[in-house]
């Protein structure tokens, strides 16, 4: 317990935004994260990197996560707390772990690669981590940065 209060403390701030599967709603992501990443007192360029990164995986989860034509949220819980920002998407689509995607290879030439994949990549050189975890019927992709 005395764990789990010393943590509560050493929080930051916390941010939530809730999006349905609708393209036309990055936007909002996009200003949710411009101000996680101002009230962090990030620099222009980190904050360009953390934009992309989210618009990557939040746009993967509207494109994929629920059926073609179905209404669905995507929630974004932003967190920062131990000289570490983390931002969760949580989904009730179908089940994926893009963490569990092969590296893309960025040697071959774009006729010799394969469609998608470049996505992730791009999210696992800006972050310091990415985790997956299926949970209660949700997917949950967690993304660190360490300031």
């Amino acid at each position: 317990m005395a764990q789990y209060k010393k943590q509560q403390q050493d929080i930051r701030f916390e941010k939530h935004l809730t999006l349905t599967n609708n393209i036309e709603e990055v936007p909002q992501l996009a200003a949710f994260v411009d101000e996680v990443c101002e009230t962090a007192g990030l620099d222009m360029s980190t904050t360009t990197n953390m934009n992309i990164a989210l618009e990557e995986a939040v746009v993967n989860v509207m494109s994929y996560a629920y059926p073609s034509g179905s209404v669905g949220e995507v929630q974004i819980d932003a967190l920062l707390a131990n000289k570490e920002l983390c931002f969760v998407i949580r989904d009730k689509g179908k089940p994926f772990d893009p963490t569990a995607q092969d590296e893309a290879d960025t040697t071959l030439s774009l006729e010799e690669r394969p469609i998608g994949g470049l996505g992730i990549y791009l999210v696992r050189q800006l972050m310091d981590s990415i985790n997956y975890e299926r949970i209660d019927g949700q997917n949950v992709l967690t993304l660190r940065k360490k300031l």
